[in-house]
């Protein structure tokens, strides 16, 4: 997907009556495909992941980290992923670490053979990757997230701490 339609994606998820988790949000279903999700990395990379699920008191579901070891580069792959609309992450270290996966791959922390296939893994399985570039733009929705962050992003919306 382009940013347009990205944000068009984002802008469409956002409800601003439900910062947490969207109005027909289903937990087991949401967990049966972080689930699927984890055993796909694992296998693809042959490695146990470990992971987070059902992160209370935030907008993110849960968290898979791709073993250092395991990747190209040496440095761990994280997958955040949203409890809205199969929204998912992919970042190298830690969200934030680097600015998104393009200096990631830039400066040798991150390769594009294990982006790839982590990209593709989330795409099968009907999730929708969205770049730490974008989700680190300011957020421009009608939720009142001022109260969360100093300066809210797309990030802080879809997978901040919101309550």
């Amino acid at each position: 997907m382009s940013e347009t339609e990205l944000l068009v994606l984002l802008r469409a998820l956002d409800d601003p009556e439900r910062l947490g988790e969207p109005l027909h949000y289903d937990r087991a279903a949401t967990g049966f495909a972080f689930s699927r999700l984890v055993s796909r990395l694992e296998a693809e990379f042959g490695a146990p992941c470990d992971s987070e699920r059902d992160t209370q008191d935030s907008s993110e579901y849960g968290r898979i980290q791709v073993p250092a070891d395991a990747t190209v580069c040496g440095t761990r792959i994280v997958v955040c992923v949203s409890k809205f609309g199969s929204v998912a992450e992919v970042c190298a270290d830690n969200p934030g670490a680097f600015y998104g996966t393009d200096e990631a791959c830039a400066v040798g922390a991150l390769d594009p053979a294990d982006l790839a296939t982590v990209e593709r893994a989330l795409a099968e399985l009907g999730y929708v990757s969205v770049p730490e570039e974008l989700l680190e733009s300011d957020y421009e929705g009608p939720s009142a997230l001022g109260q969360f962050a100093v300066r809210p992003t797309w990030w802080t919306r879809f997978f901040g701490t919101v309550w």
